[in-house]
């Protein structure tokens, strides 16, 4: 696995929690009274402010958004949304969860709106992108694959060597 350092993660985290933030009102409007995922967020955004690190309250944070995304798993949308929070608050404990939190938000976007899904996540990728630094974003991207096959788009997270 990659070692990052820690400024890259914290940047990673702060860039993870900007796309599943982007993506949470697709679970908020399914689940109003749900503030799981939401949650997450904020906690990805407090350790990168503070740089405090407390397992329990990463992990925590982490394990009750995908608890609410198992929940929501009629509503693919709202689902990914919860995923994508989930992924970025564990970006404090492994670098490699931000992946995660930019993957489950373009499959939110893809599911939000299928007919328009190409259009919508080529759009949502296009600005995952222009948010990492250089250093950062050819890496990233490069690992975060969107392939449109019969109509249906399907994104991917290709792990492979360092990851």
């Amino acid at each position: 696995m990659k070692k990052y350092s820690r400024q890259d993660q914290t940047t990673m985290a702060a860039w993870a929690a900007d796309c599943a933030e982007r993506v949470l009102p697709l679970f908020e409007a399914a689940y109003p009274g749900d503030d799981r995922p939401r949650r997450a967020i904020e906690v990805c955004r407090t350790w990168v402010r503070t740089g405090v690190f407390r397992m329990a309250e990463i992990r925590g944070a982490s394990l009750a958004a995908h608890a609410a995304a198992r929940e929501a798993k009629g509503n693919d949308a709202a689902h990914f949304a919860a995923r994508a929070a989930g992924q970025a608050v564990a970006t404090a404990h492994v670098p490699q969860h931000a992946y995660g939190g930019a993957y489950y938000a373009l499959k939110a976007v893809a599911a939000a709106d299928p007919a328009n899904a190409a259009v919508s996540v080529d759009a949502e990728r296009e600005w995952q992108a222009e948010r990492l630094p250089g250093g950062l974003r050819e890496e990233i991207m490069e690992r975060i694959v969107v392939v449109e096959r019969g109509g249906v788009v399907v994104v991917k997270l290709r792990k492979g060597e360092g990851f």
